[in-house]
């Protein structure tokens, strides 16, 4: 028995609207709707699954907070096309370019924050 991939997290959220502008104009995702007006971010074959804080689905993690995400996000254009990008939208940078261990090999990566104060990695794979 072994997991294969993932399939979709869930980030418990404060603000619809700005969580799809960082998503989706920052990151390229798309919003989506689902079930009975539920929410969620698209991207490759993955999804963002979102709550709103006090709103959350059951089941559900045992203490939901907006801002108590870390995850990363791979891309296959260079971290210099996302800083620029994020630069126009204004969107600071936490730390610029640095290598990093990914789940398959080294990665090069930049941080920043969303708007709830998740600390979201964007990265390449050094053999793209």
């Amino acid at each position: 028995m072994k997991i294969d991939r993932i399939d979709h997290f869930v980030l418990t959220i404060a603000d619809l609207e700005a969580t799809r502008r960082f998503y989706c104009d920052g990151l390229g995702m798309e919003i989506v709707t689902f079930g009975e007006g539920r929410h969620a971010l698209a991207f490759g074959q993955q999804k963002i699954n979102l709550h709103i804080r006090g709103r959350e689905l059951e089941p559900k993690a045992t203490t939901p907070m907006p801002g108590s995400g870390d995850f990363c996000l791979i891309s296959m254009e260079p971290l210099e096309d996302w800083i620029a990008h994020f630069a126009r939208l204004g969107i600071p940078l936490l730390l610029e370019p640095s290598p990093r261990t990914g789940a398959t090999g080294p990665i090069r990566s930049i941080y920043l924050r969303d708007p709830d104060g998740n600390l979201v990695e964007v990265s390449n794979y050094q053999n793209q």
